[in-house]
Formats: structure tokens, sequence, C-alpha cells
């Protein structure tokens, strides 16, 4: 079984680098960008065959390891 995982900053945290990307874009001619957040995509593939087993265990990973969740929030999506 296959698990992705998006990571992002939490809304009103700091992102330096989406910030990068936006004046990057401005440079290149893309002045209609207002805001770019840029985040992590992880993809998983488990053994396990439950998907609600599954997720739970994503989730755990999320909490302890693959995302700072002081700062960023995730979203885990079975496929």
């Amino acid at each position: 079984m296959k698990a992705r995982v998006e990571v992002m900053l939490r809304q009103g945290v700091l992102d330096p680098q989406g910030e990068a990307v936006r004046h990057a874009l401005a440079a290149l001619g893309f002045d209609g960008v207002e805001n770019v957040r840029q985040g992590k995509l992880i993809e998983l593939e488990l053994a396990e065959s439950d998907p609600a087993r599954a997720e739970a265990q994503v989730r755990e990973m999320c909490e302890k390891l693959l995302a700072n969740t002081v700062i960023e929030s995730y979203r885990v999506e079975i496929v």
C-alpha cells in the first residue's frame, strides 16, 4: 500500500524558500504571483494492507519524525 504525506509550514509561519521562489518568478517576468508556499511531498510504500491501520501508522510517523508539528501541518493520503 502506498501513502503520500504533504507537509507544509503552518499559516503565519515565515516561509523564506517560498519568498525566494516568489522573487525569482517576479525576476523572470511573472509579476502576478502574490504568494508562494513551499512544502514537501513524501511517498511511502507500506507492507500494511488495511487502509485505516496504514493511515494510523503514517500519522504516527508524521507526529514523531516526518513533520515538525510546532510549525508544520501535514495531510495523509492512502493511495
